[in-house]
């Protein structure tokens, strides 16, 4: 009998075991959540009714844009949420114009499930329109603020917008249609139409109706060519996208966050989400300027800073003296993303402000996919990083096969941020839950991504594949360049072959023989570059992507 009782403690044993382990693997990722939210700062404890104010706003809102603005003027009524050219509005402020500005809205006929356009710069119009859409439960479309009158009104059209929030620069440069109902956001002078000031001014901050649907963001491609597509954004499902960001980037609670990056992108957009689970004070400005950009970062003590890389191209283009009266040693994280980041501009941006670059690498389909640290770029230059958890990253062949370590193939990602699809109703096709991201790359042993270009960039020249990124980062790298871009045109002897265009630094010199000879000696023969063409600016669109259709015809420049 002692044998037996023995062997069924031990059965007991096991099933208790495997029981506790299955409750660890099933709540492992809510305690980790819950971990970084209070390692950051976001979870702390609170006055009873002050956690009892927050209980409500999660029951009213839920994981939404207007539960941040809630949680905030409960916790810290005061601190700003928003500074932008015109002062600073407190999160209060915003709670209650937002309550306004939505029941002004309702007056001409937003209501629930319904659609509202926004095209403005980074200002607090922005940010106020789109939490106000929020507590409605209408689906918001970010619109590009570079967009051509045709574009704007194809995608007015498509996306059904009969609210347009935009600035007063933009009604003056584009024709609107007659049906929508302009709403304008910032103006230097007079206008006839309805401003948001006005809306907000004569409406009244009374509870809004029951809970609504949570409305959707939809978010423009970056459209370098013809009318950008609009991709429907998920909501997201908890906490967890803001926790597996910060889990390789140490943002705190309260952060002093400027946002370059235009809040229409899906770069720009995510800072103002992280801000939003932050409670940080959100930084803007309409235009992106070099000197005013170190001023301000001194001016307001950001600790944080969302660009792109041609921005961080910018600000080393300062003179140093210009550069250098300002003090930037708050500044602990400056987030890129939103094109490809050179390892020379990691190097050169490091060097300048230290060891606070972390590169994302994502799309507005795929949400991230990777992320490269201080360390990564520091060790592994031109590394897109690793995937934060909760995210599986894949090289595959074009039979879905996947490849070795160290060889190129397409890019494939799952996350839980994966948008649902285009507006139009075209869908990215998926293996296995995996969404291609259109781009070709390579995992080290490590695990590190390193991404070559796009898929439709890779050219074949003489019958060998070649990848403009190769040229395109080693041009760069030249003491004289200030910025490059490498491209396949047509050839007549070997069917394609790749064209630089190069953008010098001021003061310096350099011919295109020059730049041919450099790369003879690094590159093998069809990656170097047959045509060089100097200009003084690469076209870029609003989101400082290169726009190839706007570069000049390379064929003048051949020898």
């Amino acid at each position: 009998m002692t044998g037996e009782r023995a062997s069924e403690t031990r059965r007991r044993g096991k099933r208790v075991g495997t029981a506790l382990r299955n409750w660890a693997q099933r709540h492992a990722p809510l305690a980790l959540d819950v971990l970084t939210l209070t390692r950051q700062g976001v979870v702390r404890p609170m006055r009873p009714d002050r956690l009892l104010r927050t209980a409500l706003a999660y029951r009213r809102w839920g994981v939404t844009l207007p539960l941040g603005y809630a949680i905030g003027a409960v916790r810290h009524p005061d601190r700003p949420a928003v500074i932008d050219e015109r002062g600073a509005l407190s999160f209060a402020e915003v709670d209650q114009r937002t309550t306004r500005l939505a029941h002004g809205l309702r007056e001409h006929g937003l209501v629930s499930g319904g659609r509202i356009g926004i095209l403005c710069r980074n200002h607090h119009g922005f940010v106020e329109a789109l939490i106000a859409a929020g507590k409605l439960g209408v689906d918001s479309v970010l619109l590009n603020t570079g967009m051509s009158s045709e574009q704007l009104t194809a995608v007015l059209d498509e996306q059904n917008v009969r609210i347009l929030v935009t600035d007063s620069e933009f009604v003056d440069k584009h024709s609107l249609p007659p049906d929508v109902f302009v709403v304008v956001a910032w103006t230097e002078g007079t206008t006839s139409h309805t401003t948001l000031e006005q809306l907000i001014g004569r409406s009244e901050a009374l509870p809004l109706p029951k809970r609504p649907r949570h409305g959707r963001m939809i978010v423009l491609t970056s459209g370098t060519t013809g009318t950008p597509k609009g991709a429907r954004r998920p909501d997201p499902p908890s906490l967890r996208p803001a926790t597996t960001i910060m889990s390789r980037v140490p943002l705190r609670s309260g952060e002093r966050m400027m946002i370059c990056a235009p809040l229409f992108h899906t770069w720009g957009l995510a800072g103002f989400q992280l801000g939003t689970v932050l409670g940080a004070t959100l930084v803007l400005h309409r235009r992106f300027d070099p000197q005013q950009t170190v001023a301000a970062l001194q001016r307001h003590r950001c600790t944080s800073m969302f660009a792109v890389p041609v921005m961080l191209q910018r600000l080393l283009e300062l003179p140093e003296e210009r550069r250098r009266c300002h003090d930037h040693r708050c500044l602990r994280i400056v987030a890129c993303s939103g094109s490809a980041l050179s390892s020379t501009l990691a190097h050169d941006f490091q060097r300048v402000f230290g060891p606070v670059l972390y590169n994302f690498y994502g799309s507005t389909e795929a949400s991230w996919v990777s992320i490269a640290t201080p360390e990564d770029l520091r060790t592994a230059p031109g590394t897109a990083g690793l995937p934060p958890r909760g995210t599986t990253v894949r090289i595959l062949e074009e039979d879905g096969s996947p490849v070795p370590h160290d060889t190129v193939g397409a890019v494939h990602v799952s996350n839980e941020m994966l948008f649902e699809g285009y507006t139009n109703g075209a869908e990215v096709p998926r293996r296995d839950g995996l969404m291609p991201t259109g781009d070709l790359g390579y995992l080290d042993s490590r695990g590190r991504l390193f991404v070559v270009g796009r898929a439709d960039d890779m050219i074949i020249s003489g019958g060998e594949n070649v990848y403009p990124a190769e040229t395109e980062e080693l041009i760069a790298s030249f003491p004289e360049v200030s910025e490059a871009v490498v491209t396949g045109v047509e050839d007549e002897e070997y069917g394609q072959r790749l064209a630089a265009y190069v953008v010098l630094h001021e003061g310096s010199t350099l011919d295109a023989e020059t730049v041919r000879e450099r790369t003879r000696q690094r590159l093998s023969v069809f990656a170097r570059p047959r045509d060089v063409v100097f200009l003084d600016a690469l076209p870029r669109n609003a989101t400082g992507k290169v726009v190839p259709s706007r570069l000049p015809d390379s064929s003048p420049h051949r020898n």
